[in-house]
């Protein structure tokens, strides 16, 4: 009796086994299988994200005006924030004396060479006739050395003033290279939108005084916007960086936003906390990004916003049509589509 026991115990066991196995292995193939469309979509929830700019100071200094406001729309090249140049513009008046100073004295040296020359060459006549009378003994040979030296003088005169000119080059590079750095400091005080895109926050007031990378305000690079899904190994593993994609907000439910998958992550991880999904999370998964075009993005400004969350869908067989509408097996968001909008 014992041993029927055993032997009926070991027979449920196995049963249970086979079970599970084949239960496994129908998930699966479930997970893998094409949906009734023929072209494989994976799905997966995730927020908006929108690219972040900051706009920050180079220089400490006092905030004159900030012209915008959160939730502006601003263009590239916009002024942001004005600092006040006003060091920076007394230190530039500065160095322009200094370039008219190395101009001056420039013009001086070059003057101190003609006459050096000039000089140098007269000498240069002198020696020349005190050699041709010491031909004929009229005169002594100090009177030539006395000449010869008096000539050499005259060419190191031509040096000297030479050098001085290279000096007053030199002190007007230097002078040139100030200004050129002041000017560009003062430039960097008017604080401009580098991209075209919405204000988020803005930090500081006109009159406050900061540090240098000090942040004024933050913008949003509406042109840049994305949304991060955290897919399982088995639908990451199919994935690949420009597969088409579709973006459908719980906000705007009739309209998908086309999209293509821009970064696949290389390395598992644990799903963060804050993403739900309808069923029972998966321990293990992979960050994939969906990103939207900038033409879309732009074309979509009025509704993206940072947070907003949907459902991402990316398309695994490039070769098969999108179909009306996404997955039986996802949450409809809305009335059926056409295929060329979904």
């Amino acid at each position: 009796m014992k041993t029927q026991l055993l032997k009926y115990r070991g027979f449920v066991l196995g049963a249970v086994v086979s079970a599970l196995m084949v239960s496994g292995a129908w998930a699966t193939w479930s997970l893998m299988r094409p949906d009734e469309a023929g072209a494989r979509i994976v799905k997966g929830n995730g927020r908006l994200d929108v690219q972040r700019i900051e706009i920050a100071s180079k220089f400490a200094g006092q905030v004159l005006t900030v012209p915008v406001q959160e939730g502006d729309t601003v263009q590239a090249g916009e002024v942001i924030a004005q600092m006040d140049p006003s060091d920076y513009q007394a230190q530039l008046q500065g160095v322009q004396a200094m370039r008219q100073r190395a101009t001056q004295a420039m013009a001086r040296a070059q003057g101190e060479i003609n006459v050096q020359r000039i000089k140098a060459d007269v000498a240069q006549m002198d020696l020349n006739n005190v050699q041709d009378l010491r031909q004929q003994d009229l005169v002594s040979d100090s009177e030539v050395r006395k000449r010869r030296a008096q000539r050499d003088g005259e060419q190191n005169g031509v040096h000297i003033a030479t050098a001085a000119l290279g000096e007053a080059k030199a002190a007007q590079a230097e002078a040139e290279a100030g200004i050129k750095r002041l000017t560009q400091a003062i430039a960097d005080h008017t604080l401009k939108a580098p991209v075209g895109g919405r204000i988020e926050y803005r930090v500081v007031e006109p009159g406050s005084v900061i540090p240098a990378g000090g942040r004024v305000a933050t913008l949003l690079d509406t042109s840049h916007v994305y949304m991060t899904l955290f897919l399982p190994t088995l639908s990451a593993g199919q994935v690949q960086v420009g597969d088409e994609a579709r973006i459908v907000l719980d906000a705007a439910p009739h309209t998908p936003l086309p999209a293509k998958v821009s970064f696949v992550s290389a390395e598992a991880q644990f799903t963060p906390k804050q993403v739900e999904t309808s069923s029972e999370r998966e321990k293990l998964t992979y960050r994939v990004k969906l990103a939207l075009s900038a033409e879309t993005a732009l074309a979509h400004a009025g509704l993206i916003k940072a947070g907003m969350t949907g459902n991402g869908y990316v398309r695994l067989r490039a070769e098969r049509d999108w179909p009306d509408q996404p997955p039986a097996d996802a949450p409809n968001p809305g009335s059926r589509v056409s295929s060329l909008q979904w």
